[in-house]
C-alpha cells in the first residue's frame, strides 16, 4: 500500500470534522440572528398586539415585533436559530419553543397577524450525522475492496490471478559478476545470453536464435540465485523474479492465471528475463503424481504453453533454478523450452579462494592468514558455507575483542560449520574415556591406511549437532573420482571408533550408530549403483529415478527375492570386512591407541601435528627394535 492509499481514509475523517466546525461556528452564526424568548412572552406579545407576523414550524414559533416596539422592553434569553428576511431590525426578531396549543391558529387569526409555515431545513451537521456517518463503515469497506480489485500492493481476494513477480532494473539488484567467485563455466554461459540480449543484431546476421530458457542446476548454496541476480545487474533489461511456490494456491486455476499474467507483463517489456527460483515447486513430473493434482498440472501446462506454444514469445528468456532436476517434467526440459542446463557445481580450490577473497575484503585480516591454505582444507564446501565461515571467524574475533581476525578464528569457524557449536556441559569420566578411545580409533585407522584423508583435529568436546566428539579429516585436494579401494578405506575409517570400543571395552556402544549408517549406505551404493560386487557383477540395482546428486539410494522393486538376498549379503560382507580391517590395525598399534586416548582425555583437543609426532615416534621405535633383532 502506498502512502496516498494509506492516509486517504484519514483525509475523509478530517473533512468531516472541518465540515462540522464550519456548520457550528460559521454557517449557523451567519444564518441565524433571533432572540430566544419563553412561550409566555410570545403569548404576552400576542395578546398586547405587538406581533407583526409569525412563522410556525413543527417545533418552534418565529415572530417579528412591530417597529414601534422597543426591544429593551423584553429580556433576551437563549440563542439563535434561523433568519427572517422580512425583519428590518434584528432586535425585533424573536423565537420561542412551540407548545401544544390547539387555539394558537385562532389566536393568530383573530389578532389579524400574518402567519405561515416554514419547511424544516436540516443543517449540514444533521445531514452528516443522519446519512453519511451511518454509511461510513460501508464506504471504508468498499474502498478496500475497490483497491484490491485493482491489484493493490499486498493483493487481496480479487487479485488471485495477478502475478506476484517483482520487476528489477539492472542497478536495483546490486550484484554483478565481479561480486561472484568460483562460478567458472556457469558465468561464461550466462554472459553469452546477456550479450544476446544486449546486442541481438550481432547474432541475427548469423541466424542465431535467443535461447528460450536456461535452467541452473546444482546443490544448495552454490550460488544459483546469486548468479540470477548478477544477470539482472549485467543485462540492462527488465528482470522479473518470482519463486515457484508463489504460483501455487488452494484454488484451481489461480496458478495458470498467474503464469499468463507474468508472461503478459514480460512480453510488453521484451527483451527481458524471467527468473523462477525453486522451479520444481510447479515443474514436478506429472508421472510422479499418482494422485492427480489438477491445480499443479494446470499451472505446469500453462507454463509449457507460454514457453513454447502457438503464440510467439520472442525476446523473453526464462531462467529457472533447482537442486532437484531429476523430478522435473521432461516436457519442461526439452529443447525449445529450457534449451540449456547450466551446472552450478561446488567450487574448486581456486574458486573457493576467490569466494573467500570476496567475503573477507572488508574484514581486518591478520597478515599471517593464508586464504589459499583455507581453500585447500575446505573441499566440498559451497559458496554459502564459505560465506558462513568468514562471518563466523569475524564474530569470534569480535567476541575476544581482537583487532584482527586470526587464522585460529578461521580454524574454529570451520569446525563450527562442520561439527557445530561446542557445548559447555562436561562429560562424566566414564563417558569421556569411551569417547576418547572412539575418536582415537577413527584417527589412527586414518593415519595407518594409505589413501585416506589426513586427520586435521580430534576433539572430545560435545557439539550442538549431537556429537560427543569428532575427528576432522581434511583432504589435500578435490576428488572427482573415487576408486573401490578408497571407498573401502573410508568405510574402515568410519568403523574405526566401533573397533576401538570392541578392542578396549569388549562391547560396542550407541555412539557408533551414525558410523554404521554411513558405512552401510556406502556399501549399499557400492553394490547397487557402482557395480563393485564380485557376485552381482557390473549391474545397477538402484532405482533409475534416483540420481547420484540426491545422496540417497533406493532398491528397485522389480528384482527377485534371491537377488535381494545376495545384495544384503554383499552389503554385510563389505561392512564386516571394513570393521575387521580397522580392528586389525588397532590391535597392531594398541600401545599408541592407549597413549593418544590418554592425551586426548587430558587435553580434550589434539591437532594433526601432535598425532603425527606420536605416530612417528612409535614408528621410529618399531624400526629400531626391528634393526636390533636383525642384528
Amino acid at each position: 500500500m502506498n502512502k496516498g492509499q494509506k492516509f486517504s481514509v484519514w483525509y475523509f475523517l478530517i473533512a468531516l470534522i472541518v465540515a462540522w466546525l464550519f456548520s457550528e461556528y460559521i454557517y449557523k452564526p451567519y444564518t441565524e440572528s433571533k432572540t430566544e424568548v419563553p412561550y409566555s412572552e410570545f403569548l404576552d406579545d400576542l395578546n398586547n398586539g405587538r406581533i407583526e407576523n409569525a412563522d410556525i414550524t413543527d417545533s418552534r414559533i418565529i415572530f417579528t415585533l412591530k417597529e414601534d416596539v422597543s426591544p429593551d422592553k423584553r429580556p433576551i434569553v437563549g440563542g439563535v436559530i434561523l433568519t427572517n428576511k422580512r425583519a428590518k431590525s434584528p432586535e425585533n426578531i424573536k423565537s420561542s419553543v412551540r407548545l401544544t396549543d390547539p387555539f394558537l391558529i385562532e389566536r393568530l387569526a383573530s389578532a389579524d397577524i400574518k402567519f405561515g409555515g416554514i419547511a424544516r431545513k436540516d443543517g449540514l451537521i444533521d445531514l452528516i450525522m443522519g446519512i453519511i456517518l451511518p454509511m461510513l463503515p460501508l464506504i471504508i469497506i468498499w474502498y478496500f475492496i475497490f483497491r484490491n480489485m485493482h491489484g493493490g500492493a499486498g493483493g487481496g481476494i480479487f487479485s488471485f490471478g495477478r502475478s506476484r513477480a517483482k520487476e528489477l532494473q539492472g542497478e536495483m539488484s546490486g550484484v554483478h559478476f565481479s561480486d561472484i567467485g568460483g562460478a567458472g563455466e556457469a558465468e561464461v554461459e550466462l554472459r553469452e545470453i546477456i550479450d544476446f540480449l544486449k546486442e541481438p543484431k550481432r547474432f541475427d546476421k548469423f541466424g542465431a536464435k535467443l535461447p528460450r530458457g536456461v535452467l541452473l542446476v546444482g546443490p544448495p548454496g552454490t550460488g544459483k540465485t546469486l548468479l540470477a541476480k548478477a544477470c539482472a545487474g549485467e543485462a540492462g533489461v527488465p528482470f522479473f523474479f518470482i519463486t515457484g511456490s508463489s504460483f501455487v494456491e488452494m484454488f484451481v486455476g489461480v496458478g495458470a492465471a498467474r503464469v499468463r499474467d507474468l508472461f503478459d507483463q514480460a512480453k510488453k517489456k521484451a527483451p527481458c528475463i524471467i527468473f523462477v527460483d525453486e522451479i520444481d515447486a510447479i515443474g514436478q513430473s506429472r508421472m510422479r503424481n499418482f494422485n492427480s493434482n489438477s491445480e499443479q498440472e494446470a499451472t505446469l501446462n500453462q507454463l509449457l504453453a507460454e514457453m513454447d506454444g502457438f503464440e510467439p514469445n520472442n525476446g523473453v528468456v526464462i531462467m529457472g533454478a533447482t537442486n532437484r532436476p531429476e523430478i522435473l517434467d521432461q516436457a519442461l526440459l526439452r529443447p525449445g523450452r529450457f534449451d540449456r542446463q547450466i551446472q552450478v557445481v561446488l567450487p574448486t580450490e581456486e574458486g573457493r579462494e576467490e569466494i573467500l577473497k570476496i567475503h573477507t575484503k572488508n574484514l581486518p585480516l591478520d597478515p599471517a592468514i593464508n586464504l589459499k591454505s583455507i581453500a585447500k582444507v575446505t573441499p566440498g564446501f559451497s559458496g554459502a558455507d564459505l560465506a558462513n565461515i568468514a562471518n563466523e571467524a569475524s564474530l569470534l574475533a569480535a567476541r575476544r575483542k581482537a583487532e584482527k581476525v586470526s587464522m585460529n578464528d578461521f580454524d574454529l569457524a570451520i569446525e563450527r560449520v562442520v561439527a557445530g557449536l561446542q557445548r559447555k556441559t562436561p562429560l562424566t569420566p566414564e563417558v569421556r574415556k569411551k569417547v576418547a578411545y572412539h575418536e582415537t580409533g577413527h584417527a589412527l585407522v586414518s593415519c595407518y591406511l594409505p589413501g585416506s584423508d589426513p586427520v586435521h583435529k580430534v576433539s572430545i568436546i560435545p557439539t550442538t549437532k549431537g556429537a560427543l566428539g569428532y575427528t576432522l579429516n581434511m583432504p589435500h585436494e578435490d576428488k572427482y573420482l573415487v576408486t573401490e579401494a578408497e571407498l573401502k578405506t573410508r568405510m574402515a575409517v568410519m568403523l574405526g571408533g566401533r573397533a576401538a570400543e570392541l578392542l578396549v571395552f569388549g562391547e560396542a556402544s550407541t555412539g557408533a550408530s551414525n558410523d554404521l549408517e554411513r558405512a552401510t549406505e556406502t556399501a549399499r551404493r557400492m553394490v547397487t549403483e557402482f557395480g563393485m560386487s564380485g557376485k552381482l557383477g557390473p549391474v545397477r540395482y538402484a532405482s533409475p529415478s534416483m540420481m547420484y546428486l540426491s545422496g540417497n539410494s533406493e532398491v528397485r522393486n522389480d528384482i527377485g527375492e534371491g537377488t535381494a538376498e545376495v545384495i544384503d549379503g554383499e552389503i554385510k560382507r563389505l561392512v564386516t570386512e571394513a570393521q575387521d580391517k580397522a580392528e586389525s590395525i588397532l590391535r597392531e598399534h594398541e600401545k599408541i591407541l592407549h597413549e593418544v586416548a590418554g592425551v586426548l582425555q587430558d587435553k580434550e583437543v589434539i591437532n594433526s601435528d601432535e598425532i603425527k609426532a606420536i605416530v612417528d615416534r612409535e614408528k621410529a621405535e618399531s624400526e629400531s627394535e626391528t634393526a636390533k633383532s636383525e642384528a
